[in-house]
């Protein structure tokens, strides 16, 4: 259970191994407070017109753009990003919350039906306290990704950040503060998975939650127990898959932008790469090259390319599974071993000889690894692409772009993309199948998640004389 006393945690930066800051949990008395602020917030931020709501989510992107440097120095610091990584994500949350202040007004206008009724409608209304519990890898965007689309509904919300990222998310709590928002609509708690567990247990009406399949599985499991709607994004093995007609500078390039993001640490990065066996060598030399080209150190230096990764556990984690693979059978062409320095420092990986079995292609990789398998065609790849319990994102590399289409078509996932890395987008619904996840974030139908799909039908005149089926 939550403790009702205080406890304390620490955050690290995991480039340098020291402390950054010291909080305090919260406490079961604490998230039941936020839960009641965020309710009676709803009671007042539900009656403002979608377009007065909008209002704030821009002041919102005005600050966060006003406050780039600043924000994107704390993620950098408490997670280990490279900077220049950090910045475009703040830039991101900002589009993000542009996007829903220009366009989610539209998006809950009444949908007309016609039907036997003189009027008929569907209209879209928020339904209350939204939970929602975050990762460390994108600390901002992961946050506002739920938070932009389910304020613009009309809900309010109560966000528990990692333990690993709570300066991000006081960070951004503050900007949504600083816009005159009704208070109690963006709440911020702090702490362990009992402060999650908690937060699912009180008073909200809804989860949201992005993080590992086995978490995944018991807030599912706590929040089906009180009939609570909840979606979850759970992570990804994505295959990047390199057809015999592909461009190999492109598609080698794409390799390296989608596998080394964020240090590998990204749920929609490149996890699998299959490639046709008459583009393999080629494919395999530049993809090396530019691997080595890497530039690993501090991430705040503009310089940097690769970063730490953000805890020792997760290095360890990334390390067992590639000696795995190598006493399998699998190849070492490039790194695979922890940098002799300060931090939580990996060398770039890439692996070939790789087979399903290993856990490099088996298991979800959090970090900077590589494998690389050789296909003999396009139905091998589209085959092996599907053995695998995720299904969140697909790359395919072809210069045919409508036989790539097809072979994208073929994979099953909930994002494909042909000739680019995958990459999330306000625009367009972000979520996977299998055991990448439940629901849809962003765009329109990622805002449905949490709304109140209304039926409404107007009769000048009971038909009740007729008879009817329920």
């Amino acid at each position: 259970m939550i403790s009702r006393q205080p406890t304390w945690f620490e955050t690290v930066n995991p480039a340098t191994g020291r402390i950054l800051k010291r909080y305090r949990s919260s406490t079961k008395a604490d998230v039941d407070k936020a839960v009641t602020k965020g309710k009676k917030a709803f009671e007042k931020w539900r009656q403002l017109s979608p377009a007065k709501r909008a209002i704030y989510l821009e002041r919102t992107a005005k600050t966060l753009r006003a406050q780039k440097e600043k924000l994107a120095r704390i993620i950098t610091q408490e997670m280990g990003k490279p900077i220049k990584e950090s910045l475009p994500e703040v830039a991101k949350c900002a589009w993000a919350l542009e996007y829903y202040s220009e366009n989610g007004p539209k998006f809950l206008n009444p949908e007309i039906i016609k039907t036997d009724a003189t009027d008929s409608y569907i209209s879209f209304e928020p339904l209350g306290v939204i939970g929602s519990i975050m990762p460390w890898n994108f600390p901002l965007w992961q946050c506002i990704r739920f938070a932009a689309p389910s304020l613009m509904v009309g809900n309010t919300t109560v966000f528990k950040p990692s333990s690993v990222t709570p300066q991000s998310g006081l960070a951004l709590q503050n900007a949504f503060e600083s816009t005159g928002m009704i208070p109690g609509c963006f709440s911020i708690v702090l702490g362990s998975a009992q402060v999650a567990n908690h937060l699912i247990e009180s008073d909200t009406v809804a989860i949201s939650f992005t993080g590992s399949v086995n978490a995944g599985r018991m807030v599912a499991q706590s929040a089906s127990t009180q009939l609570k709607k909840f979606v979850l994004e759970l992570g990804g093995s994505d295959p990047f898959i390199v057809l015999d007609d592909a461009d190999v500078e492109a598609a080698s390039s794409g390799a390296v932008a989608g596998r080394f993001i964020n240090n590998g640490q990204s749920c929609i990065a490149t996890k699998r790469i299959f490639v046709v066996k008459k583009v393999l060598d080629e494919f395999l030399e530049k993809f090396v090259k530019k691997t080595k080209s890497l530039r690993v150190g501090d991430p705040l230096s503009p310089e940097t390319d690769i970063g730490p990764m953000v805890r020792e556990d997760a290095l360890k984690t990334l390390d067992g599974q590639v000696k795995d693979s190598v006493r399998q059978g699998a190849k070492l062409e490039l790194g695979g071993e922890r940098l002799r320095r300060k931090g939580s420092f990996y060398a770039p990986t890439i692996l070939t000889n790789t087979t399903p079995k290993m856990r490099i292609m088996k298991e979800e990789t959090f970090g900077p690894a590589a494998p690389v398998m050789r296909v003999k065609d396009e139905n091998e790849a589209i085959r092996l692409a599907n053995k695998s319990e995720f299904g969140l994102g697909a790359s395919v590399w072809g210069t045919d772009t409508r036989r790539a289409e097809k072979v994208a078509r073929e994979i099953s996932a909930g994002l494909v993309t042909v000739n680019n890395v995958v990459v999330s987008d306000p625009r367009m619904p972000f979520g996977g199948v299998r055991h990448s996840g439940i629901g849809r974030e962003l765009s329109r139908y990622g805002m449905l998640e949490f709304a109140n799909i209304k039926s409404v039908r107007l009769y000048e005149k009971s038909p009740l004389a007729h008879a009817h089926v329920e």
